[in-house]
């Protein structure tokens, strides 16, 4: 009885389900019990069909499942993995990873890093020289390429003759430029005239004998008429004078506004009188056509050697 009662138990689908009645205890009551059957499981019982579909339901999830497993792995196997790496056809911007043979370029100028900066260029230093007069009191420096002579300068007695020189600046084409003297001159005139001082500044190196300072300056002056005893002093100039246009070393006091005499750039020093000055064409008045003219010269390059020059002026 045993070896089919085990045969029957291991074939029934619902032999581990606790509400399943024992059937050798059912066999005894069918035996034992009044005859009162019922085709309906209790109430608490699970029908054995329902079980079955629940079954069938189950088995048929796992089936999809796996096959939807099995369908992943032979895509992966077969494309490859999955990338999010834009086709050939679509522009990357950014930084490009370059072999350590390949040396990374730019066309940015803005990229390229900054190389050594150019050497030779020429200094303030380098780029000028000294002229020193012969007593070794006064001395100026002048652009490299530019030369200075010598020639008599004014003197009043034998005395004093060899100590008055003065020195020739010319350009690089051989063209004066600039006169500056060191000795005695005792010449000059002055006149009332309205003045226009386009640039002036301090000489560091130029105080005249009575400790007063020198500046350099570039101005221009319009002569007024000549007055005559018994009329009033001009205020006006005459339509027919030019402006006369200078550059030159003259004491401070003359580059004023209120300035109204045409002065002298000739500046005592112990060893005599001071007197430098820019050349230009006295065949050509005025030197400029107009004052925008004039300052149109002043932001060039032969304004700033000249400025220079006169400002480099020193007595020791």
């Amino acid at each position: 009885m045993d070896p089919i009662k085990n045969m029957i138990s291991a074939t029934d689908p619902v032999r581990n389900d606790p509400s399943t009645p024992d059937g050798e205890a059912a066999l005894r009551r069918m035996l034992t019990e009044p005859a009162a059957f019922s085709d309906n499981f209790r109430a608490v019982a699970t029908p054995l069909e329902e079980r079955r579909l629940r079954r069938a339901r189950l088995a048929g999830v796992i089936t999809l499942a796996a096959a939807a497993v099995t369908a992943g792995v032979l895509a992966a196997t077969n494309l490859g993995p999955v990338t999010s790496t834009p086709g050939p056809a679509s522009t990357v911007t950014g930084s490009a990873t370059r072999s350590p043979a390949t040396p990374q370029t730019s066309s940015d100028p803005a990229s390229v890093p900054a190389g050594p900066a150019p050497t030779g260029t020429p200094t303030q230093a380098s780029s000028v020289q000294t002229f020193v007069f012969p007593d070794g009191h006064l001395s100026f420096t002048y652009p490299d390429g530019w030369s200075v002579r010598t020639e008599q300068g004014p003197y009043l007695t034998e005395e004093a003759k060899a100590g008055s020189v003065v020195a020739v600046v010319a350009d690089d084409s051989g063209s004066e430029v600039a006169r500056v003297l060191s000795g005695m001159y005792g010449d000059g005139a002055a006149g009332s005239v309205r003045r226009t001082v386009l640039d002036h500044t301090p000489v560091p190196g130029i105080t005249d004998a009575s400790g007063n300072p020198a500046e350099f300056g570039f101005a221009a002056d319009q002569i007024l008429p000549v007055s005559y005893p018994g009329m009033p002093e001009p205020t006006q100039p005459a339509d027919s004078n030019a402006l006369y246009y200078f550059m030159d070393v003259r004491l401070a006091q003359e580059f004023l506004p209120t300035q109204d005499s045409s002065g002298t750039n000739q500046i005592p020093l112990p060893n005599g009188v001071l007197s430098a000055y820019v050349i230009f064409d006295a065949d050509k008045q005025p030197v400029f056509a107009t004052p925008e003219a004039a300052r149109e010269w002043m932001a060039g390059e032969r304004y700033a050697q000249l400025k220079a020059l006169l400002l480099s002026l020193k007595y020791s």
